[in-house]
């Protein structure tokens, strides 16, 4: 289906709004960093937020947020369809701690950065020491309260399939032992793609699944939670 002329011409405004703004949220969260203030988290914040705002008014994208994301111990598994909620992600939790792919934390500079707010690299062939190492500083972060966040399929998948999920997210979630809050998103149709389009983004959070349950109970659960909105 082609692009309407409205949502060309709005992502047209879009991209240099949003990534020209973003310069001044990554001079001022690296002027943070360097100088080792902890307000730099709150820079990443405000630049997630600054993200939202900008799809919301200038795409004309409505989000819309259903059921609850509790504060607390809790491990957050995300559908992944599209960057609006992997940007969208440190203003929808409070400072989340996330798990991403290794790769990424070798990027120079992002992966630093990346580092010092609380994202943790993930091999997905990772040996027994490599894991212990995650979940070390993964219990290091969320010390004092701070939520554990993925996205369990590992990349971002077409709206409407439903891939299986990664295996580490069944080993995380038995070495963790905290309950999980699946949250399903449907941004693909709207913001996959080159001309992003005009409607509404729902986030839904899905009821709370307890530590500890077998391996095939977890996936089941949080694969039909977090595809709840395939329609």
């Amino acid at each position: 289906m082609r692009a309407a002329p409205g949502d060309v011409v709005r992502s047209l405004i879009f991209y240099p709004v949003f990534y020209f703004g973003s310069i001044f949220y990554v001079v001022a969260a690296a002027l943070l960093l360097a100088a080792g203030s902890p307000r730099f988290r709150r820079a990443v914040v405000e630049w997630s937020h600054y993200h939202r705002l900008c799809a919301e008014l200038i795409l004309r994208i409505t989000v819309v947020i259903e059921g609850d994301a509790p504060r607390g111990g809790y491990f957050y598994a995300i559908k992944h369809e599209s960057f609006f909620e992997a940007i969208d992600l440190p203003w929808l939790l409070p400072e989340p701690v996330v798990f991403a792919k290794a790769g990424l934390m070798a990027i120079p500079l992002w992966g630093y950065a990346a580092n010092s707010f609380g994202v943790v690299g993930v091999e997905r062939q990772a040996g027994a020491s490599a894991l212990r190492a995650m979940l070390t500083a993964a219990r290091r972060l969320t010390a004092n309260g701070r939520p554990l966040a993925i996205f369990p399929e590992g990349t971002r998948v077409i709206h409407g399939s439903e891939v299986p999920l990664q295996a580490g997210f069944a080993g995380l979630y038995k070495l963790i032992a905290m309950p999980v809050i699946p949250v399903a998103v449907n941004s693909g149709p709207l913001y996959h793609r080159l001309w992003k389009r005009r409607g509404t983004i729902t986030l839904r959070f899905g009821e709370p699944i307890p530590a500890g349950l077998p391996r095939d109970r977890v996936e089941a659960q949080v694969h039909a939670a977090i595809n709840a909105l395939n329609a």
